[in-house]
């Protein structure tokens, strides 16, 4: 379809597709996070961090490592883990070898809380995010979605 009016620009099929993309991202990450916030006390993004550092492991990831796999400056990350620390669900230790360099790990507390999240978190996803999709769609869908979010990512350009 040729675009040549605004019409045609709103109605194009792959334009409506990408925007109804967004629109269920968008009220999902808001009902999701909101039920995190509510449910557990924490932010959605103190949530993935939480997860990001569990993947990691000891001896944790450096504030650099954590804001690129968040898409986050440095100095947004440092906020956030300065929250994190002071509520107990992380801690900021020396990098082995480095001893100017600084990681970030969970503590035991973050370790439980990422769990108790997880598990509230995964019912709202299976309620709100496969629920409305055709059982037979589901497995296919989500392996879309990991191939697009690697594709995206990939076209990022990395954080300094």
């Amino acid at each position: 379809m040729e675009i040549s009016t605004a019409r045609d620009a709103g109605e194009h099929e792959l334009i409506l597709a990408f925007g109804r993309l967004q629109g269920a991202a968008n009220r999902l990450e808001y009902v999701l996070g909101r039920a995190i916030e509510q449910e557990c006390g924490i932010s959605h993004l103190m949530y993935e961090v939480l997860l990001i550092l569990g993947r990691a492991g000891d001896p944790g990831l450096s504030m650099r490592a954590i804001s690129q796999e968040q898409v986050l400056t440095t100095g947004g990350v440092t906020r956030l883990i300065d929250r994190m620390e002071a509520a107990g669900l992380v801690e900021r230790t020396e990098a082995p070898g480095d001893r100017r360099g600084r990681l970030v790990r969970l503590t035991a507390l973050g370790e439980q809380t990422v769990v108790h999240v997880s598990r509230v978190h995964l019912e709202n996803i299976q309620r709100y995010f496969l629920e409305p999709l055709p059982t037979g769609d589901r497995k296919r869908f989500m392996e879309d979605l990991r191939i697009l979010s690697h594709a995206a990512r990939d076209m990022l350009p990395r954080l300094r």
